[in-house]
This record gives C-alpha cells, structure tokens and sequence, in this order.
C-alpha cells in the first residue's frame, strides 16, 4: 500500500481516481517488447548467446559498451523472458541451447535452493521413515535438535531436547556453526548420555547437518530430517528454542556466553515443572528414565 502511494504522489499528493486511472493505462496489452523494437540489440543479444555467453555476461558488456546509450543495453531478465514466455519473442527459439542450463522453462529459485540443500546434506532419511515408537513417545532416548542463532549468524547454541522427558541439553559454538563444528558438537553431547537414551535424532534440513552420515556412523543415532519448511516436525525443540529466547534475545550474540552460563540455563530450564509432565521437571523424569534404563 505505501508503494502504491508513493507511486502517485505520496501522501499530499495522491488521489484514488487518478491512481486508478494511470493503473488501467499500465495494465494496457500487449505492450511492444524492446527486443522486438530494436532489431539491432536483439541480433547482438543473440550473437552473444551463440557464443554461449549468459544473459547477465550479455547485459554487462552491452552496458559497458553503451553506457550513454539505454537504447543499446538490455537487462539479463529482459532476455530470459524473451527466450522463456510465448508471446515476448525477439530472440529464436533454439537460442535456448546455448544457455549453460539448458531449460525450456525456468524452475523457481525456491526449488533450485532446496535442490542445492538437499544434495549437499547427502542420503537423508526422512522423517516419514521414523519408527512409530517416536512419534507416541512411549520409548524414550528420541532428541530433536536445532541452532539457536545469535546476532548477525556470527554465533549460535545447539539444542537438543529429549521427546519423553523434554530434558535439554547446550552446546555452545561461539564461533562457527558450520557442519564440522556442529557435528563435533554433538558427538560431545551425544556422549554424556546412557546408551539407551541415545536411539534417534529429528533435525530440519539445515546445511549445518551435512556430516549427519558420518555422525550416526559413529554414534549409533540415526539422525530423521523433517519435511522442508515444517518446524511443527519439532515441536517439543521449537517450544524449547522460544523458551531460550527469554535468555537470549534475537539480537543477543552468544559469544560471550561462557560455559557455566550455559550449563545454568539448562539446569534452570530442566528444572522448571511443566504442564505436560503432571508438574514433574525434566530433570525427574530424565533421572527416572536413566534409573530405569541402567
């Protein structure tokens, strides 16, 4: 809405009948496309894809060439639509050889990202493979786990939080949370607990589990990664991650969180009664949990 009134006029100056008015005379098709209006650059733009150049290698030298001369360039996005959508032509059909992709179409850049993600987290086995003893909670050793990120990305806290006892364990990464140091992280983690309480771990797609492989090689845990875009996979860490934020803040950097601050946060949090436990803490029933497995 605020782009709307400043387009015509701003605040002082806006009026709705004119704003319609000029919004109708934009909307007018078909409008003529520059590369069917300037022979000239669409045969350079061309030449240039047959020499498989890309549209944005194109649209720079056209800009370098021409720089006093809007008539003589053309944006990289002009030419893909050009080449992509019916109805813009200008360019030839088989130039879509020569882009390095060599699609027809264009994929949106969403599922270009997740394909880019997923290949680099390897052979994932997703959460619809976990066993049905995770999901009811009946057994109890299955984490969830997540990156509680400080301010700027530059810091962040791994989160683990145990399914039946919703018992917490930190760890801290004041400096790197790339998938080497997570990964060294967790094994550290992984091994202050009992073996039977170390069966499975649910994480979301994150690139910072791209070593889960061999994490579970030399753990033992099996590691499920839930569907793209569905924290509500995790819900006992997400819940737990919002009650860390009262602790540390969005715009908090962890940095400077020593280790005994840490450790005090967790034994404060696993110390907390909850509602879902009969007003027990996780610490009881972590401890029971241990008791009974030993």
């Amino acid at each position: 809405m605020s782009r709307e009134v400043k387009r015509n006029g701003g605040r002082d100056r806006y009026r709705a009948i004119a704003a319609e008015r000029q919004a109708r005379w934009s909307r007018k098709r078909p409008r003529p496309r520059k590369l069917r209006r300037f022979p000239t650059l669409a045969a350079r733009v061309s030449d240039g894809l047959q020499r498989r150049w890309s549209p944005r290698q194109i649209a720079i030298r056209l800009r370098r060439e021409f720089p006093d001369n809007p008539d003589a360039r053309v944006s990289h996005e002009t030419i893909y639509k050009a080449l992509y959508c019916q109805g813009r032509g200008g360019l030839r059909k088989e130039l879509i050889a020569a882009l390095r992709s060599g699609r027809a179409q264009r994929v949106p850049r969403s599922r270009l990202e997740k394909a880019r993600r997923d290949h680099r987290l390897g052979t994932m086995v997703p959460i619809s493979e976990r066993p049905a003893e995770v999901a009811d909670r009946a057994v109890p050793g299955h984490w969830e786990g997540d990156l509680l990120v400080g301010a700027h990305n530059r810091s962040a806290i791994v989160t683990l939080v145990e399914r039946t006892s919703r018992y917490t364990l930190l760890g801290h990464l004041p400096d790197d949370h790339s998938a080497g140091a997570v990964h060294f992280c967790l094994m550290q983690l992984v091994r202050t607990l009992p073996a039977n309480l170390a069966r499975s771990l649910t994480w979301d797609r994150g690139s910072e589990m791209a070593w889960h492989e061999s994490f579970t090689i030399k753990s033992g845990v099996q590691v499920y990664f839930c569907d793209p875009h569905s924290p509500w996979q995790r819900p006992t860490n997400e819940n737990t991650n919002g009650l860390l934020r009262q602790y540390f803040p969005k715009s908090t950097s962890l940095r400077r969180i020593t280790p005994k601050r840490l450790d005090a946060v967790a034994a404060e949090l696993n110390g907390r009664p909850r509602v879902v436990l009969d007003g027990q803490t996780p610490a009881e029933v972590y401890a029971h949990l241990v008791a009974m497995t030993a």
